[in-house]
Protein backbone atom coordinates (compact mmCIF):
# COMPACT_ATOMS: atom_id res chain seq x y z
CA UNK A 1 0.00 0.00 0.00
CA UNK A 2 1.67 3.24 -0.92
CA UNK A 3 2.84 5.66 1.76
CA UNK A 4 1.93 8.64 0.10
CA UNK A 5 -1.46 8.14 -2.02
CA UNK A 6 -1.38 9.41 -5.36
CA UNK A 7 -4.12 11.98 -6.79
CA UNK A 8 -7.14 10.23 -8.35
CA UNK A 9 -8.17 12.57 -11.29
CA UNK A 10 -11.79 12.37 -9.95
CA UNK A 11 -10.48 13.59 -6.84
CA UNK A 12 -8.47 16.13 -8.87
CA UNK A 13 -9.55 20.30 -8.86
CA UNK A 14 -8.38 23.18 -10.98
CA UNK A 15 -5.08 22.87 -12.42
CA UNK A 16 -4.10 19.38 -11.18
CA UNK A 17 -7.16 18.03 -12.68
CA UNK A 18 -6.22 19.92 -16.11
CA UNK A 19 -2.93 18.09 -15.99
CA UNK A 20 -3.90 14.75 -15.22
CA UNK A 21 -6.58 14.88 -18.54
CA UNK A 22 -3.94 16.53 -20.54
CA UNK A 23 -1.18 13.18 -19.02
CA UNK A 24 -3.92 11.06 -19.82
CA UNK A 25 -4.76 12.37 -23.31
CA UNK A 26 -1.06 12.53 -23.98
CA UNK A 27 -0.56 8.70 -23.44
CA UNK A 28 -3.44 7.06 -22.55
CA UNK A 29 -3.65 6.70 -18.47
CA UNK A 30 -2.28 8.84 -15.73
CA UNK A 31 0.83 6.64 -14.22
CA UNK A 32 0.43 6.03 -10.33
CA UNK A 33 3.60 7.61 -10.27
CA UNK A 34 1.86 11.01 -12.19
CA UNK A 35 -0.74 10.82 -9.68
CA UNK A 36 1.57 10.84 -7.19
CA UNK A 37 3.16 13.64 -8.04
CA UNK A 38 0.00 15.62 -8.27
CA UNK A 39 0.42 15.72 -4.46
CA UNK A 40 2.36 18.80 -5.00
CA UNK A 41 1.10 20.98 -8.43
CA UNK A 42 4.82 22.47 -7.84
CA UNK A 43 6.40 18.74 -8.10
CA UNK A 44 3.71 17.84 -10.65
CA UNK A 45 4.63 20.50 -13.12
CA UNK A 46 8.20 20.35 -12.77
CA UNK A 47 8.80 16.98 -13.30
CA UNK A 48 6.55 17.20 -16.73
CA UNK A 49 8.34 19.99 -18.10
CA UNK A 50 11.88 18.59 -16.99
CA UNK A 51 10.38 15.24 -19.04
CA UNK A 52 9.56 17.61 -21.98
CA UNK A 53 12.37 20.33 -22.42
CA UNK A 54 14.99 16.87 -21.77
CA UNK A 55 12.93 15.19 -25.01
CA UNK A 56 13.95 17.90 -26.99
CA UNK A 57 17.66 17.80 -26.23
CA UNK A 58 19.98 15.63 -28.61
CA UNK A 59 20.12 12.40 -26.67
CA UNK A 60 17.68 9.91 -28.97
CA UNK A 61 14.23 8.10 -27.28
CA UNK A 62 16.58 5.17 -26.84
CA UNK A 63 19.51 6.64 -25.17
CA UNK A 64 17.45 8.59 -22.98
CA UNK A 65 15.82 5.43 -21.90
CA UNK A 66 19.09 3.92 -21.59
CA UNK A 67 20.11 5.94 -18.62
CA UNK A 68 16.34 5.48 -17.43
CA UNK A 69 16.84 2.16 -17.22
CA UNK A 70 20.61 1.84 -15.87
CA UNK A 71 19.78 4.68 -13.21
CA UNK A 72 16.30 2.68 -12.09
CA UNK A 73 18.60 -0.32 -11.78
CA UNK A 74 21.49 1.60 -9.90
CA UNK A 75 18.97 3.06 -7.31
CA UNK A 76 16.72 -0.23 -7.25
CA UNK A 77 13.96 1.16 -8.44
CA UNK A 78 11.20 -1.64 -9.63
CA UNK A 79 8.57 1.27 -10.67
CA UNK A 80 10.77 2.48 -13.11
CA UNK A 81 12.37 -0.15 -14.57
CA UNK A 82 8.96 -1.47 -14.99
CA UNK A 83 7.69 1.52 -16.85
CA UNK A 84 11.17 2.40 -18.75
CA UNK A 85 11.23 -1.30 -19.64
CA UNK A 86 7.58 -1.08 -21.62
CA UNK A 87 8.79 2.20 -23.21
CA UNK A 88 12.30 1.29 -24.43
CA UNK A 89 10.67 -1.65 -25.92
CA UNK A 90 8.35 1.01 -27.70
CA UNK A 91 10.97 3.43 -28.48
CA UNK A 92 12.68 -0.15 -30.50
CA UNK A 93 15.20 -1.33 -27.95
CA UNK A 94 15.79 -4.90 -27.96
CA UNK A 95 15.29 -7.30 -24.58
CA UNK A 96 19.36 -7.68 -24.97
CA UNK A 97 19.94 -3.80 -25.20
CA UNK A 98 17.22 -3.42 -22.16
CA UNK A 99 19.37 -5.88 -20.12
CA UNK A 100 22.69 -4.16 -21.09
CA UNK A 101 21.39 -0.67 -20.11
CA UNK A 102 20.28 -2.42 -17.10
CA UNK A 103 24.10 -3.93 -16.13
CA UNK A 104 25.59 -0.72 -16.94
CA UNK A 105 26.19 -1.12 -20.47
CA UNK A 106 25.74 0.20 -24.44
CA UNK A 107 25.18 -1.67 -27.10
CA UNK A 108 27.86 0.93 -29.27
CA UNK A 109 31.03 2.99 -28.08
CA UNK A 110 28.35 6.29 -27.64
CA UNK A 111 25.84 5.03 -25.95
CA UNK A 112 27.67 2.68 -23.50
CA UNK A 113 29.77 6.36 -22.83
CA UNK A 114 26.42 7.76 -22.05
CA UNK A 115 25.54 4.62 -19.72
CA UNK A 116 28.89 4.65 -18.04
CA UNK A 117 28.64 8.43 -16.89
CA UNK A 118 25.05 7.86 -15.90
CA UNK A 119 25.46 5.17 -13.62
CA UNK A 120 28.96 7.17 -12.11
CA UNK A 121 26.92 10.15 -11.60
CA UNK A 122 24.70 7.58 -9.52
CA UNK A 123 27.07 5.52 -7.95
CA UNK A 124 29.96 8.79 -7.28
CA UNK A 125 27.08 11.11 -6.42
CA UNK A 126 27.81 13.49 -8.99
CA UNK A 127 31.94 13.74 -7.91
CA UNK A 128 33.20 12.52 -11.08
CA UNK A 129 37.44 12.31 -11.89
CA UNK A 130 38.87 14.13 -14.70
CA UNK A 131 39.26 10.56 -15.88
CA UNK A 132 35.62 9.93 -15.57
CA UNK A 133 34.88 12.93 -17.37
CA UNK A 134 37.47 12.83 -19.80
CA UNK A 135 36.68 9.11 -20.91
CA UNK A 136 33.31 10.26 -21.52
CA UNK A 137 35.17 13.05 -24.09
CA UNK A 138 37.05 10.68 -25.52
CA UNK A 139 33.96 8.51 -26.60
CA UNK A 140 32.51 11.75 -28.16
CA UNK A 141 30.40 13.18 -25.43
CA UNK A 142 30.54 17.10 -25.44
CA UNK A 143 29.91 19.27 -23.30
CA UNK A 144 26.13 19.38 -24.29
CA UNK A 145 25.41 16.31 -24.23
CA UNK A 146 27.79 14.84 -20.85
CA UNK A 147 25.07 18.09 -19.12
CA UNK A 148 21.97 16.32 -20.63
CA UNK A 149 23.25 13.34 -19.02
CA UNK A 150 23.50 14.68 -16.24
CA UNK A 151 19.71 16.44 -16.38
CA UNK A 152 18.70 12.47 -17.65
CA UNK A 153 20.18 10.94 -13.72
CA UNK A 154 18.77 14.20 -11.82
CA UNK A 155 15.08 13.13 -13.17
CA UNK A 156 15.45 9.53 -12.98
CA UNK A 157 16.68 10.29 -9.63
CA UNK A 158 13.15 12.30 -8.61
CA UNK A 159 11.01 9.81 -9.98
CA UNK A 160 13.13 6.66 -8.60
CA UNK A 161 13.09 8.25 -4.91
CA UNK A 162 9.50 9.31 -4.91
CA UNK A 163 8.51 5.84 -6.02
CA UNK A 164 11.11 4.36 -3.01
CA UNK A 165 9.55 6.84 -0.56
CA UNK A 166 6.02 6.62 -1.83
CA UNK A 167 5.78 3.21 -2.13
CA UNK A 168 4.08 3.71 -5.71
CA UNK A 169 1.73 0.62 -6.98
CA UNK A 170 3.70 -0.16 -10.16
CA UNK A 171 0.69 -0.25 -12.88
CA UNK A 172 2.93 -1.57 -15.50
CA UNK A 173 3.91 -5.01 -16.61
CA UNK A 174 6.25 -5.84 -13.60
CA UNK A 175 9.71 -6.34 -14.05
CA UNK A 176 12.16 -8.13 -11.25
CA UNK A 177 15.30 -6.22 -10.24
Amino acid sequence: MPRVQPIRRENAVGQVAATLDAVKAKIGKVPNLVATFANSPAVLNAYLGFSEALSAGRLSAEQREVIALAVGQANSCQYCLSAHTLIAKGVGLSEWSILEARAGRGEDPKTDAIVKLAVKVVNQRGRLTDADVGAARDAGLDDELITEVIGHVALNTLTNYTNHIAVTDVDFPVVEL
